[in-house]
């Protein structure tokens, strides 16, 4: 019996694709360029200041929570369905939701571009997602304008499947039509500079361990194979691994005269510069990949960085999700975040006290805004009998109501008994 393998299981049923490539050809662009996508070299990802900064944006976009949801005239209603449940818990056999954003996210920071391949059964209802790890990438099209993705994978496998059936996300989307553009020219060479600064710290350390020297004969003129020998005894005697208290012993006809080595590194000034330049690049500070943020600061990184992100994703799992009938009905994936987890404990209670007595509030969302589990009951508004709906403003407060012509019942009323009289 022929072994299965893992590719056959996820994606053999794209297999008659492959094989209808000769009748696919290249797509022409607007913009000239050839529709072929290469991911940058493995060494941006091996550089521990971009892999951290990579993994704070990718951790933090990990936590946005999917949803389905159904806008309408009468508003928004939570949608359980298949969708739901496969974005926000299990998008696939082998990861989970966080697993799945994680790497979504992390191959969009390092690539520009980051695919994930929608699994369908036989009536269309998506199954699975899995995220595409790539050598290359190239978009064909058909003579009826179908176009489709051509992803090289690392195994030397082919996939081909409809651009229909795959997210794609792009960052730093500018000259190219259908790809993000490669971090490789804009990031490599600071990498290369944080990996020769490392080296030159390494080679210092590693010098100064050693001895070095001159060894002056003061007696008469020796030999050349003399001169050699009794150097060669010095170093196996005294700067070997065995001569572990450092003392070096010569006798009179000897004189041995140090060679001072003063290795120069980048100080810890000129690193903190080298690493903002890659954080900067992926709009991030120091403080947040060291966890170590403000309020404001956590705010900020949520704006320019998460929040784009769970946008993108938004726009681009609702449009490969849902058909034009299921779109026109309001049907929607969103990402979405609890910010209020990450403010200060002040701010928290500031705005419960403010908010709650309103009724934007009820008391279980106020408890999770505190990281407390529900209670029962705990799904009820409560508002404060200090402010009232604006329409029975007049009535709360015993104002008459107004009749024809701005008069009041009052004034109304005796107006007819003068007439009658």
């Amino acid at each position: 019996m022929e072994k299965r393998t893992i590719f056959d299981r996820f994606f053999g049923r794209y297999k008659s694709e492959v094989q209808r490539t000769n009748e696919q050809t290249r797509m022409q662009l607007m913009s000239g360029f050839t529709p072929v996508f290469t991911p940058a070299p493995d060494n941006l990802y091996h550089s521990d200041v971009v892999r951290s900064a990579v993994h704070a944006i990718a951790s933090n976009a990990a936590k946005l929570t999917a949803k389905h949801i159904i806008r309408t005239d009468a508003g928004i209603t939570s949608a359980n369905s298949s969708e739901n449940w496969l974005l926000s818990h299990r998008p696939n056999e082998m990861m989970n939701a966080y697993d799945f954003l994680y790497k979504m996210v992390t191959q969009r920071e390092l690539q520009n571009n980051a695919f994930a391949l929608i699994v369908r059964d036989a009536t269309g209802k998506p199954t699975s997602f899995y995220p595409i790890d790539f050598s290359m990438v190239e978009f064909m099209e058909t003579q009826d304008d179908e176009v489709f993705v051509h992803f090289s994978l690392a195994s030397g496998k082919k996939l081909v499947v409809p651009y229909t059936d795959v997210i794609h996300l792009r960052k730093h989307f500018n000259k190219d039509d259908m790809f993000g553009e490669s971090n490789a020219r804009t990031l490599l060479p600071t990498t290369e500079l944080i990996h020769t600064s490392n080296e030159g710290i390494i080679n210092a350390v590693k010098s100064s361990a050693y001895l070095r020297g001159l060894i002056k004969f003061t007696q008469s003129m020796l030999k050349p194979e003399d001169i050699k020998a009794q150097r060669d005894a010095f170093v196996k005697d005294y700067m070997s691994m065995e001569n572990n208290g450092g003392i070096a012993a010569l006798d009179a006809k000897a004189e041995y005269q140090e060679l001072k080595t003063n290795p120069m590194m980048v100080d810890s000034k000129q690193m903190e510069i080298i690493e903002a330049k890659v954080y900067k690049y992926f709009n991030i500070n120091a403080s947040i990949v060291q966890s170590d943020y403000t309020e404001d600061q956590w705010n900020a990184f949520y704006e320019s960085v998460l929040e784009p992100i769970a946008i993108q994703l938004s726009l681009e799992f609702t449009a490969k999700l849902f058909s034009k009938n299921s779109l026109t009905r309001g049907h929607e994936i969103i990402f979405e975040a609890n910010r209020l987890q990450y403010a200060s404990a002040t701010t928290k209670i500031s705005l419960v006290r403010d908010l709650m007595p309103l009724g934007l509030f009820t008391l279980n969302e106020a408890r999770e805004i505190f990281n407390l589990s529900p209670v029962e009951d705990g799904d009820k508004r409560i508002q404060t009998l200090n402010v009232v709906d604006a329409s029975q403003a007049n009535n709360y407060q015993g104002v008459p109501k107004a009749g024809k012509g701005g008069e009041t019942d009052d004034e109304t009323k005796t107006t007819a008994d003068d007439g009658d009289a």
